[in-house]
């Protein structure tokens, strides 16, 4: 499972950078190219801030907070979590490898590359990229895998008790 994961967190990387290039080099900024008319765009910008662009110029604290969970995380799943469930464990590896993709841009740029504009919905404005989209899946990944966890241990729990209701009756 080591290597799936080092593969997760170093193909994720690479599919966020090279994403980005592409888009760097075949658009212009600010340009949008309709892949789906009114459904998927890809509209080339540069994020100062944090999610959906808020909290604008504040680099050094994304990158301070960034650093700290990257390896928090990634202490977390190669020292303690190996023996936890494959959901968990790929989940951190996203989050991990999106985490990075956006700090090599607020290092190397000072900014992220963002370009994934899904406008289906009226209320959705917001732009992202390959990276951010790494770590809402991941997070949504293990949101599911400790529901699944606390289902799984509920569940035993009633099954002991009802072995043990069963010896006491």
């Amino acid at each position: 499972m080591l290597y799936i994961l080092i593969a997760i967190i170093l193909g994720g990387i690479v599919l966020d950078q090279a994403s980005k290039l592409l888009v760097v080099q075949f658009m212009e900024l600010h340009e949008s190219v309709p892949l789906i008319p009114n459904v998927l765009h890809f509209t080339y910008i540069h994020n100062r801030g944090a999610a959906f662009g808020s909290m604008t110029n504040m680099r050094w604290l994304f990158m301070i907070i960034s650093t700290v969970a990257i390896l928090g995380l990634g202490i977390y799943l190669f020292r303690f979590c190996r023996k936890g469930s494959p959901m968990l464990q790929i989940s951190l590896a996203m989050i991990i490898s999106g985490g990075i993709g956006n700090m090599i841009d607020r290092v190397r740029l000072e900014y992220v590359i963002d370009f994934i504009d899904f406008c289906a919905f009226p209320f959705w404005t917001w732009i992202f990229n390959v990276a951010d989209a790494f770590v809402v899946v991941g997070g949504g990944l293990m949101m599911l895998s400790l529901i699944l966890d606390e289902v799984k241990a509920a569940k035993r729990k009633k099954a002991e008790e009802d072995v043990h209701a069963e010896d006491n009756a």
